[in-house]
């Protein structure tokens, strides 16, 4: 069995703009996950815009991007995505975006566990040395998983975002390779 893009809770697979499209309009109702996942201002997204924006990701895939839906292998619902972003093959290193969708499965390891995947795909498959990602201040459980995962703060902008009438931070998060290596021995 081929356990590349397969974790203990989820697996990665490639997305379809006709069975993903209403889930991922139905998200973007929820603010929570809009203000968590993006620094835009959160509004829902029609189906149709939804599904425009999957064909514009699937068509925008290159040899830079990696895009992937996250679903559950217990009953192989959508849950989320995770992607690779503007892979700079010369340096080895991407940007890493997550979000999972669906609240039920917030804060249970599922976000955890895809980013395992992705980070396992990101060194394994690509060879890449290094991979970022940033986070709001306002996002807590975010940061304790991505610690989990084996990311660690590289550094701040402050009072970058203005949320509810008040100033936060973006963090922003690195993981190299030989630190997810040493991760992978214990």
């Amino acid at each position: 069995m081929n356990t590349l893009l397969q974790g203990e809770l989820v697996r990665l697979v490639a997305a379809s703009a006709e069975k993903d499209a209403e889930l991922l309009a139905q998200w973007s109702r929820d603010s929570e996950y809009a203000r968590l996942l993006d620094s835009d201002p959160a509004h829902p997204q029609s189906v149709r815009r939804a599904k425009e924006d999957i064909q514009k990701w699937m068509e925008n895939e290159s040899p830079d991007n990696f895009g992937f839906m996250v679903r559950t292998l217990a009953d192989d619902r959508l849950i989320g995505f995770v992607g690779l972003d503007g892979i700079r093959w010369t340096h080895g290193d991407t940007f890493v975006g997550i979000g999972i969708g669906d609240p039920e499965y917030r804060g249970n390891g599922y976000g955890t566990d895809a980013m395992r995947v992705i980070l396992r795909y990101a060194f394994t498959e690509l060879n890449l040395h290094r991979v970022s990602l940033d986070v709001f201040e306002y996002n807590p459980r975010a940061i304790r998983s991505y610690e989990k995962a084996g990311f660690v703060v590289e550094g701040r902008q402050r009072q970058a975002l203005n949320r509810d009438g008040r100033r936060w931070d973006v963090i922003y998060m690195g993981i190299l390779r030989e630190e997810w290596e040493r991760q992978q021995e214990r």
